[in-house]
């Protein structure tokens, strides 16, 4: 939980954001740099963490009811870098509009507008852009994990599936869902003065939808539209970001989302229920892997963090 003020308290919603911290970190070209500058605490691959940042860190853990620790602020704050610097380089980072969205729902979550949100924040001495570089990797991360090891997909043998069945007494059942992307390109250079205008187009096009047999022909039909053929998905391998609008779809089509290619939504060609092997397994991954965020304890994750620190270049500028 968070602890903010004498007068006002707000509650952490540990399970989506529960693990590093981020505070923005200055770029310095070289060590020597910082060095010669009195606040930088660390520098990692040539990116610098100041001591400002480690102060939000330590004020970030206090709202999260943990002892502050400049030694354990600044050991997160490398970690957080490592992450982002590997998100940046694989391309993989959720959107600003994600990260908006992400921090005003945890506003609503505890009673506040993102105004109030961001004067809480700023007065417990962690700044709203702590908290939103904070949110943006640990939306982020996971995408990476989940792109590397295949987020806990690898493949049971028929031992550990046959095993998990008899377990479990009966063959689990799930959804297969059959997909298609529709992509309301906007270009980088055109994001501010055209988003709003696509994102009503995308809107509009929903109900003019024909099906997914014809999705090519209706995408021709429009300026700069694209469609991408997903095929067969499983309800527990489903996209986070498009999970919940594919379960509250009343259509052929999800809500639109904004992305980093510009508006986009889901048209369901086909879903049913299924329950073979490949399922049973979806079903027994998606479980374990349940519990290993429950716990805190991704062997994948911790894989690729070791990965990145044992390539890294860490300088310790100032000690903890």
């Amino acid at each position: 939980m968070f602890a903010m003020t004498a007068t006002r308290k707000i509650v952490l919603a540990v399970s989506v954001l529960a693990a590093t911290t981020v505070a923005t970190p200055v770029m310095t070209p070289i060590v020597a740099m910082a060095q010669s500058t009195s606040g930088v605490a660390a520098v990692v691959n040539r990116s610098a963490i100041t001591t400002a940042d480690v102060a939000r860190r330590s004020a970030f853990m206090r709202l999260q009811r943990q002892k502050p620790s400049n030694k354990v602020a600044l050991d997160q704050l490398i970690d957080e870098t490592l992450k982002r610097q590997e998100i940046s380089r694989v391309k993989m980072s959720v959107s600003t509009e994600d990260v908006d969205r992400s921090f005003a729902r945890f506003a609503q979550g505890n009673k506040m507008t993102p105004e109030q949100l961001s004067s809480v924040l700023n007065q417990a001495g962690v700044t709203p852009d702590h908290f939103k570089a904070y949110i943006a990797v640990q939306m982020s991360w996971p995408r990476l994990v989940n792109a590397r090891y295949g987020g806990g997909r690898q493949r049971m043998s028929t031992d550990q599936l046959v095993t998990r069945m008899m377990e479990n007494k009966q063959k689990p059942v799930t959804t297969e869902y059959f997909l298609k992307q529709v992509i309301f390109v906007v270009p980088a250079a055109k994001r501010n003065a055209i988003l709003n205008k696509r994102k009503a187009e995308a809107d509009a096009s929903r109900s003019r939808f024909p099906g997914c047999a014809e999705a090519k022909t209706f995408a021709a039909t429009m300026l700069d539209v694209s469609i991408r053929d997903l095929g067969r998905v499983l309800a527990p391998d489903l996209p986070e970001d498009w999970k919940p609008l594919i379960e509250k779809s009343s259509g052929n089509t999800t809500g639109t989302r904004v992305t980093e290619r510009g508006v986009e939504f889901l048209a369901i060609c086909e879903q049913r229920q299924v329950s073979d092997d490949v399922a049973a397994e979806a079903v027994f991954r998606a479980e374990d892997l349940g519990k290993a965020e429950k716990s805190g304890e991704d062997p994948n994750s911790k894989k690729y963090m070791d990965d990145l620190r044992a390539k890294a270049q860490i300088d310790y500028i100032q000690k903890s």
